[in-house]
């Protein structure tokens, strides 16, 4: 099964880096975890460019880069007027609109500042994480927060539904809770399954928890609200391509810069074969 999940990871891996990167780009946003490995090596295989700057979500990313010889560069090291050429990173769920949940890897407020800062962000799965809904086999949201705002977040998060949020822990429990890059801590929090706009336009449900249900973009709205929260692991709204048609359209009236959805997911299938999702599909 490991080696089937692995292939899987590899398979995709090379397929999102030749369609999606360009060896005249100037920055390419790096994300983190297993598949990424992948998707790093499939880029040095293809690059030609030591021009090319890399950004890394955290520090696992960051080591890759270096391993393979690439150069990386801090995030707040951008100039204010660079956006990334595009953006790979995976996902631990991803449903049919491509909403997507991150943050099992503890480094989802670096990804999603990359994420937005990317003209593009293409996901790279495996089979597992393709689901027709967010927290179907994924059984939590990671949540960023500020060590001091535990209690408050945990007694907020249980107000809106969920049941049983906890406070990630090291591997070592004695050791206390998990730190994130930015020393705070990971809230897990379980949800009902999440719904899609596309569910809520059906009548499949308000989509606001008052009937138990939430929709993904309603629920990741409302927990960012909750004081103490820095970040919220659910990825949804725009991709960075309709960002940026936005930005056009709209100009300085909008202070978004990109999308934190995919405008594309590869799927490692088990049988060897890539299976692509693009959005607006």
């Amino acid at each position: 099964m490991t080696e089937t999940i692995e292939a899987a990871k590899k398979a995709a891996a090379i397929q999102a880096v030749a369609e999606h990167f360009d060896p005249s780009a100037t920055h390419v946003g790096i994300g983190s975890g297993t598949t990424i490995v992948y998707v790093v090596e499939a880029i040095k295989d293809r690059s030609t460019n030591p021009q090319i700057r890399f950004v890394p979500t955290g520090y696992q990313s960051r080591q890759v880069i270096i391993q393979a010889g690439l150069t990386p560069i801090a995030f707040d090291s951008l100039p204010d007027n660079v956006m990334l050429d595009v953006a790979f990173d995976g996902a631990d769920e991803v449903d049919e609109e491509l909403n997507c949940i991150k943050g099992g890897g503890a480094c989802l407020f670096q990804e999603k500042l990359v994420a937005e800062r990317a003209r593009k962000f293409v996901c790279v799965a495996d089979y597992r994480k393709n689901q027709s809904r967010l927290l179907t086999n994924w059984p939590t949201i990671p949540i960023e927060v500020a060590p001091i705002s535990v209690p408050n977040v945990l007694k907020s998060l249980q107000t809106i539904g969920s049941t049983n949020p906890k406070l990630r822990t090291t591997l070592l429990e004695k050791s206390g809770p998990l730190k994130t890059d930015q020393d705070f801590f990971i809230i897990d929090a379980p949800f009902p399954a999440l719904l899609t706009s596309a569910d809520v336009a059906a009548g499949k449900g308000k989509g606001d928890g008052t009937d138990g249900k939430w929709e993904v973009n309603r629920l990741s709205q409302v927990i960012k609200e909750i004081t103490g929260v820095l970040e919220v692991g659910i990825f949804s709204g725009l991709n960075g391509v309709d960002a940026e048609a936005l930005r056009v359209k709209e100009g300085s009236l909008r202070t978004v810069t990109g999308g934190q959805k995919p405008v594309a997911v590869y799927f490692g299938m088990q049988d060897g074969s890539v299976q692509v999702r693009k959005a607006n599909e």
